[in-house]
């Protein structure tokens, strides 16, 4: 064995003169529960995952199923109008221009368009139709929005015309977007979007609910309890 330098510091010649011991069983397992420690397990990273989800998911849909909620209430309760009535208009005229074209069918764009120019009719047509023959023959075209609605009947031999518009309170406009009737496509994927936001929302928060041990089993069985209070009125209502 080599003599130790003696113009080397205490602490070295110490470190160099004492063998090396191999690790012991107990410092090998601390050694890896400290590692585990490290290391993010499956467990956290989905916690974390559905956590965040829920959080940012919640603050994006937050004002939309504010909206969607207050409109269930006035859905509820029509008649909770808040003073809010309805307002009818009614218009009349002639066509300047033949309500048919040189093939004899019904020029329904053009009308349809007249009115919307002259008249500042909203909405999309709902439906338009004729009755009658001959000199009897009218049409009918239907215009449907979110509270509103404008019915123009007219005879096809003289162009004469009669315009009905309703225009219903925004208690109305309010609860036709939440149905999404008489809305356009756009709004449609609105309802669809704020649907995905709301599963999304009730998913990771029943995930989230898994990793609280102290809260775990209290808030599971509540959750299973207002399933099943809502599931026995459901079969009371339809009883």
């Amino acid at each position: 064995m080599t003599p130790p330098d003696t113009d080397a510091p205490l602490a070295t010649i110490i470190d160099e003169s004492v063998p090396t011991r191999p690790p012991s069983t107990t410092d090998r397992r601390a050694a890896l529960a400290e590692l585990r420690q490290q290391r993010p397990s499956r467990k956290n990273t989905t916690h974390r995952i559905a956590r965040w989800l829920h959080v940012y998911t919640s603050m994006i849909a937050l004002l939309i199923v504010l909206f969607f909620a207050v409109t269930g209430i006035t859905l509820n309760h029509p008649t909770w109008v808040f003073g809010d009535e309805a307002s009818e208009t009614l218009e009349s005229g002639t066509l300047p221009f033949a309500t048919t074209t040189d093939d004899g069918n019904v020029d329904w764009l053009s009308i349809a368009e007249y009115v919307r120019t002259t008249y500042d009719v909203k909405g999309s047509v709902d439906n338009f139709s004729t009755t009658g023959s001959g000199d009897t023959a009218s049409g009918v075209i239907v215009f449907l929005n979110p509270g509103y609605s404008a019915d123009l009947n007219f005879d096809l031999a003289s162009g004469d015309y009669d315009l009905r518009i309703t225009q219903q309170g925004i208690v109305a406009v309010m609860n036709d977007l939440h149905k999404g009737r008489d809305a356009g496509s756009g709004w449609k994927w609105v309802i669809d979007v704020s649907a995905g936001f709301l599963v999304l929302i009730s998913l990771t928060g029943l995930v989230m609910q898994f990793f609280l041990r102290k809260r775990r089993r209290s808030a599971l069985t509540i959750a299973v309890l207002g399933g099943a209070v809502s599931i026995a009125l459901m079969l009371v209502t339809l009883a």
